[in-house]
């Protein structure tokens, strides 16, 4: 590896770090249909998937440029039956790598196989403590038991175990039961990461927000079970975004540290950005360093020359740069705006609205749109 991708470089007459972290989204293939997922609204139409020669390429070129983390992700990346392959590149490059799995497609052998590539980590994710929930969210009803031996699998084999669990509506109540699940498997750390309100999710908002009373409550377990186990397993709690009275930091800044690569080999820099009305460089077409450094995507919201007000004369836009793009754009139709999560924001009445309708229908059934093809196909039909 050369160290010329250490370095930083003069972009547009601003400092631009190089990408540390990559994110691989090696497939949009999910066996699941979770009514949260990430993954953008129009996946029946990226179908093209990076080879695996593209992948080894990507792989390099940006460790080239100073990568050093990286993230297996999807999807479901165990559908990718060269990930192993994958592995044992990044292992060689010097990547520290992690596999981000639903445990779905994998198996004790895949394990061993990816532990002898030299995967470092593998975190395992869980829709809720039971199986009757894990099938409602999943569709899936083999699959609660599935991840239940996967994550012992993993376990066994020498990882950290790293559960993670999407928090929401239907299953923010079960937290107690959720951490009792989780020292059960012997779990290291446990991300208690409650849903962002992007692709799948935004689709089925209502359904999703939890009360105030339900995220409060959440907080009082998790906090009680950090006072009592001072030792025990590492928790992270993560709150919807739409409670926070300020933005989160989006991604540490846009183009700022995060490279993301999709399926198709669209280059992002987040995982939400194909969100935006944007035409993203292609690692088919372009190189990485052309990509993080010169294209039009990746410099568009560096720096806070792009800001409106309130943002611009914010003293606080250094630490939270504005918030998300993908959001403010969702939200208000403009990318350039406040994150309406903001309550200094003139679009922050659009998420007390989300939330007032939430609060109000926290206890009635709403119905939900999950995320398949099918649904995707009907999604593109109507747009």
């Amino acid at each position: 590896m050369t160290s010329a991708g250490l370095n930083s470089a003069e972009t547009g007459g601003s400092l631009v770090s190089p990408p540390l972290w990559l994110l691989a989204e090696l497939t949009y293939r999910c066996p699941l249909q979770c009514p949260y997922c990430s993954n953008p609204l129009q996946i029946a139409d990226l179908k093209d998937e990076l080879s695996k020669d593209d992948w080894l390429s990507v792989l390099r070129q940006a460790r080239e440029l100073g990568a050093a983390q990286l993230g297996f992700s999807g999807g479901e990346p165990l559908v990718r039956g060269d990930l192993e392959e994958l592995v044992v590149e990044a292992r060689g490059l010097g990547y520290y790598s992690n596999l981000i799995t639903s445990g779905v497609g994998l198996s004790e052998k895949r394990v061993a196989a990816l532990r002898d590539a030299g995967l470092d980590h593998i975190q395992v994710s869980f829709q809720s403590s039971d199986s009757e929930v894990n099938e409602l969210l999943s569709g899936s009803r083999k699959a609660f038991e599935q991840k239940l031996r996967m994550a012992e699998a993993v376990k066994a084999h020498g990882y950290p175990m790293v559960l993670n669990f999407v928090l929401h509506r239907h299953n923010i109540d079960q937290v107690e039961e959720i951490l009792q699940l989780s020292e059960r498997l012997k779990a290291d750390y446990v991300e208690l990461a409650n849903v962002q309100y992007h692709g799948w999710a935004l689709e089925n908002r209502e359904a999703l927000i939890p009360s105030r009373e339900q995220l409060e409550r959440a907080e009082v377990v998790t906090n009680a079970y950090r006072q009592r186990h001072p030792e025990g397993m590492t928790l992270y709690f993560v709150v919807p975004d739409y409670y926070e009275e300020r933005p989160k930091p989006c991604m540490n800044g846009w183009g700022n540290m995060f490279l993301t690569i999709a399926p198709d080999g669209a280059a992002l820099p987040c995982h939400s950005a194909r969100d935006l009305p944007m035409n993203f460089p292609n690692v088919r077409e372009h190189s990485l360093k052309d990509i993080w450094y010169e294209s039009e995507p990746f410099n568009v919201f560096r720096g806070d020359d792009w800001m409106k007000e309130p943002c611009r004369s914010c003293p606080e836009k250094d630490k939270d740069h504005g918030g998300c793009r993908c959001q403010a754009y969702l939200l208000t139709g403009d990318a350039r705006n406040a994150d309406p999560v903001c309550t200094l924001s003139p679009d922050r009445g659009l998420i007390d609205d989300a939330l007032a309708t939430a609060n109000h229908h926290a206890r009635q059934p709403v119905p939900m749109l999950f995320r398949n093809m099918a649904n995707s196909d009907q999604l593109i039909a109507s747009g």
